[in-house]
């Protein structure tokens, strides 16, 4: 019988590199969200990709980027926290866009932790780009320093996902099972729905919303005799000019919403679903880190 081997391979990399996407392909399940939207993800998540002698747990980090408020600095402080002690590192650089500042000061970043492996790079998004730009990322790549071997991955088409996944796997010590083979996330089920909530907000707004957005799931009942659950969950904004974007004319706006994020909850939870959103103010919440903590963002 061949040894099991398990443990934990962090995902890192600018904002809009592509990991929810990436992890979402891994577990062939939404379990991350994803939109345009830079720092979309502000949750470290952990998702579980099992095969039969080996469990990997990817963790999913918010995009390490220049906090500019209170919010900015707990998600930093979240990635931070995850990079500790793990067993293989995997910094996300786009395909798309070229190598700059920010893949440097991250892989500078990255491979002076203390007791940190040499990262395992992977070019996103390759399905953006011909032949002759991945030509020359590869020769961007190379100048930035000592790293372990470079995969290129599109998320969207599934190329290269197997092989990452197989490079990951490769280098895992012997160790355990941590989770249940039918687990995919250890993301509780109200954060996973004020998440899948958020994104319908990300997608459908603009401007400076997306960032002034949160959503906390108060209530949460199941009918067995219905199949039915019952969700009640604020969406909080900075601003009433923001509250009027959401609601929109009408109450089109969160109306759209509610549907959107309706049919990926009933997907996620596996019944049907009542979806109660109200929307209110909290002013300058992002720079109050108590509210951030009441979200569940940082530690």
């Amino acid at each position: 019988m061949s040894e099991f081997h398990s443990g934990f391979a962090a995902l890192v990399g600018r904002p809009n590199a592509g990991k929810s996407t990436l992890v979402n392909a891994l577990i062939g399940a939404k379990v991350a969200i994803t939109s345009n939207t830079p720092q979309t993800t502000r949750h470290r998540l952990r998702a579980i990709f099992n095969t039969a002698d080996a469990q990997a747990i990817f963790v999913d980090t918010p995009g390490l980027h220049k906090p500019h408020d209170a919010l900015g600095e707990e998600v930093n402080r979240s990635t931070y926290k995850a990079l500790e002690d793990v067993d293989v590192l995997a910094l996300l650089i786009d395909a798309s866009q070229p190598v700059g500042k920010g893949d440097r000061w991250i892989f500078d970043f990255v491979t002076h932790l203390p007791r940190a492996p040499k990262p395992l790079l992977v070019l996103s998004k390759v399905d953006l780009v011909d032949a002759d730009e991945l030509r020359s990322q590869h020769e961007r790549l190379e100048t930035l320093g000592d790293f372990d071997e470079i995969c290129e991955i599109s998320a969207i088409t599934g190329q290269g996902v197997s092989t990452f996944a197989n490079a990951v796997v490769a280098r895992l010590p012997a160790g355990p099972r941590w989770f249940p083979t039918d687990v995919q996330t250890d993301q509780p089920m109200e954060v996973m729905i004020a998440e899948f909530i958020r994104e319908k907000v990300l997608r459908s707004t603009f401007d400076e919303v997306p960032h002034a957005t949160g959503v906390e799931v108060g209530e949460l009942d199941y009918d067995e005799k219905r199949d039915l659950t019952s969700i009640y969950a604020t969406i909080y904004v900075e601003r009433e000019s923001q509250k009027g974007i959401v609601v929109g004319k009408g109450g089109a706006g969160i109306k759209a919403i509610g549907t959107s994020a309706r049919a990926d909850l009933e997907q996620l939870l596996g019944t049907r679903v009542y979806l109660d959103l109200r929307v209110k103010v909290k002013k300058n919440w992002r720079r109050d880190a108590a509210q951030i903590r009441r979200f569940g963002y940082g530690e």
